[in-house]
C-alpha cells in the first residue's frame, strides 16, 4: 500500500502541476481564476485517469472505471471549486496558493474513492 500511495502522489503531483499550469496560463491571458480552474480540471483529469489506471492501481480491462473515475473527479472538482471560491473570496491568499491548498485537500478524497471504488481489484 505504501508504494501505491507513492505512485498516487506522483500521478497526483503531475496532474496538479498540469492543473495549476493551465490555470496560470489562462489567467495570464485574462481569464478569471475560477473559470480557468474549469479548464485546468479538464486537462488534469486526463493525466489523473491515465496515470492512476496504468500505474497507481494497475487496472485492466474494465471500461466502467473511466465513468467511475469521472464521477469521483467531478465530485472532487465540485469540492475543489467550492473551496477555491471560498478561499478566493474570504481570504487574501494569492490565487495560486489557494489552488495549491485546495488540490492537496481534495487529493485525500480522490485517493480513497479511487482505491475503494474506481479501481477495485476486480477491475
Amino acid at each position: 500500500m505504501i508504494s501505491q500511495l507513492l505512485r498516487f502522489g506522483c500521478v497526483g503531483t503531475a496532474a496538479a502541476a498540469v492543473h495549476l499550469g493551465v490555470v496560470i496560463f489562462l489567467v495570464s491571458l485574462g481569464m478569471p481564476p475560477w473559470a480557468a480552474n474549469v479548464f485546468g480540471f479538464a486537462v488534469a483529469f486526463q493525466v489523473t485517469y491515465l496515470g492512476h489506471r496504468t500505474w497507481t492501481f494497475k487496472a485492466t480491462g474494465n471500461r466502467s472505471d473511466y465513468g467511475r473515475m469521472l464521477f469521483v473527479s467531478l465530485g472532487s472538482f465540485a469540492i475543489n471549486e467550492g473551496l477555491y471560491m471560498v478561499l478566493l473570496k474570504a481570504t487574501d491568499l494569492d490565487y495560486r496558493v489557494a489552488l495549491a491548498l485546495v488540490l492537496i485537500t481534495v487529493a485525500i478524497f480522490t485517493y480513497t474513492a479511487s482505491r475503494l471504488w474506481v479501481f477495485t481489484p476486480a477491475s
